[in-house]
This record gives C-alpha cells, sequence and structure tokens, in this order.
C-alpha cells in the first residue's frame, strides 16, 4: 500500500464518521483511531517485530463554528510597579479587534473596570470572529495591542489591575 492509498483510505474513513478501521496485509498492519472529532490518526506497522513507524495524518472536517477559548491569566512582567498587574493573554492566533465593528464603541478601555465573563475583545482566526472573555475581575490598566493587528498564541492583550 503506497502513500496515495492511504490517503486516500484516511478520507474515506473521515468522510465516514468511523472511529477505528484496521486493515491488515501480510507485509503491513494499518490501523485508522478517531483521535478528536477533527483529526484522524495513522499508525503503520511492518510486519516485522523491529520496525514501527508512526505517521499522524490530520484530516479537516467541516466545522460549523470554532470553539471560543477564554483568554488565561498570568502574572504581569516582574516591573516593581507592575507586579500587582495580571496579564490578559490571546488564547490563539488571529487578528485582535477592540470592538465588535468598526463604527462601534470598544469592548473595553484603559481605566474601565470589568468583570469575570466580560468581553474584552475578539479574534478573528480563518474568518470567525471569537469573543474573548475576561478570566479576572478589575480595572484594565493598559491596551497592550492596536486594534486590527495580527496576534500570536499568548501573546499579552490587556494589563488588569485585580484590586
Amino acid at each position: 500500500m503506497n502513500i496515495k492509498e492511504i490517503q486516500d483510505l484516511i478520507k474515506f474513513v473521515a468522510k465516514a464518521g468511523v472511529t477505528e478501521v484496521e486493515i491488515e496485509q501480510k507485509d503491513f498492519k494499518i490501523t485508522i483511531k478517531a483521535a478528536q472529532e477533527t483529526e484522524r490518526q495513522i499508525l503503520v506497522q511492518a510486519a516485522a517485530p523491529a520496525v514501527q513507524q508512526l505517521a499522524a495524518a490530520p484530516v479537516a472536517l467541516p466545522a460549523t463554528a470554532a470553539p471560543t477559548a477564554p483568554a488565561t491569566p498570568a502574572a504581569a512582567p516582574a516591573d516593581t510597579e507592575n507586579s500587582n498587574l495580571i496579564t490578559v493573554k490571546s488564547p490563539m492566533i488571529g487578528t485582535f479587534y477592540r470592538s465588535p465593528g468598526p463604527d462601534k464603541d470598544a469592548f473595553v478601555s484603559v481605566g474601565q473596570t470589568i468583570n469575570k465573563g466580560d468581553t474584552v475583545c475578539i479574534i478573528e482566526a480563518m474568518k470567525l470572529f471569537n469573543e474573548i472573555e475576561s478570566e479576572v475581575s478589575g480595572k484594565i490598566v493598559k491596551v497592550l495591542v492596536d486594534d486590527a493587528s495580527p496576534v500570536e498564541y499568548d501573546q499579552p492583550l490587556f494589563l488588569v489591575d485585580p484590586a
């Protein structure tokens, strides 16, 4: 069985919605198990017990919406004046937006008090707009990212004074 046939088999299993498929021939064995709803993994074993090969082949399934991950609070930089501040970080890669639309007010601004669960921004990832909620209550001290700027995973977005 060549790599093209294996890829076709993975696509077939993904479309069929099967959770596990096992095929055994004289010189190899293939087991495809559903790791999650959106990924498949394939295990290829040679007939000789000394040789094993593991190849992960993610197969994207159609998704109706991406899950929204809440912002993760963490300790702020070790500045003496910022030692009590909490950093709200980006839970994903995407484009940062401070407001729900170009002509709308920002979700939060410097000096505003927020509660746990309040939406603080939107991050667009793959044409999906994910509302990012605060994990802490407090006062916004600083916005660290410009509007419509790209952000990385775990990049600091806001400084919050929890007092």
